[in-house]
């Protein structure tokens, strides 16, 4: 496998000071390294009897849309309130100072469902808490959660206990 960590790219003090920001755009830009990431996932994830991928607005769109198609299973997609057209469930979640809303289609989830969780980027693991917390309330199960990249210094795992977790690249 290619050196999947060179085509991430850090940006100092984005979108605050302090934070230094994981940029996927060299990766998604570049064609092997973006076949390696999905390939893995694929690899990953092939034959483990998946009804949908849920993934969370916007670059986990990116890397959901390609596995779906590979896997060929719906998506389920989570945004920011007020971005979807009908009617919705919502989720808040905890963040480091405050909190945050994400909604889902009401019907997305259908009882029984087995549905895979897929980020671009685990950081303190809230937004993808909340994205569980969906897919239990609506009646899922989640059948496990990928990542392309995992910050471990966060600790975002301790929030994701008991669930299958799986990270490309980890920093």
């Amino acid at each position: 496998m290619i050196n999947l960590k060179k085509f991430i790219r850090d940006i100092p003090d984005f979108p605050k000071k302090g934070i230094i920001f994981k940029d996927i755009t060299p990766l998604i830009g570049d064609p092997k390294a973006f076949k390696t990431v999905i390939n893995n996932l694929v690899k990953k994830y092939q034959g483990k009897k998946i009804d949908k991928i849920l993934c969370v607005e916007a670059r986990g769109f990116i890397f959901a849309s390609a596995l779906s198609y590979k896997l060929g299973v719906g998506i389920i997609p989570v945004r920011k309130p007020g971005k979807l057209p009908f009617k919705t469930v919502k989720e808040t979640y905890e963040l480091e100072y405050g909190t945050d809303t994400l909604e889902m289609h009401i019907d997305a989830i259908k009882k029984g469902d087995r549905v895979l969780i897929i980020d671009d980027l685990l950081a303190t693991g809230g937004t993808v808490q909340a994205c569980t917390r969906f897919v239990q309330k609506m009646g899922g199960k989640v059948a496990g959660i990928g990542f392309v990249i995992e910050l471990g210094f966060l600790h975002g795992r301790d929030k994701l206990k008991g669930f299958d977790i799986y990270s490309i690249i980890n920093f």
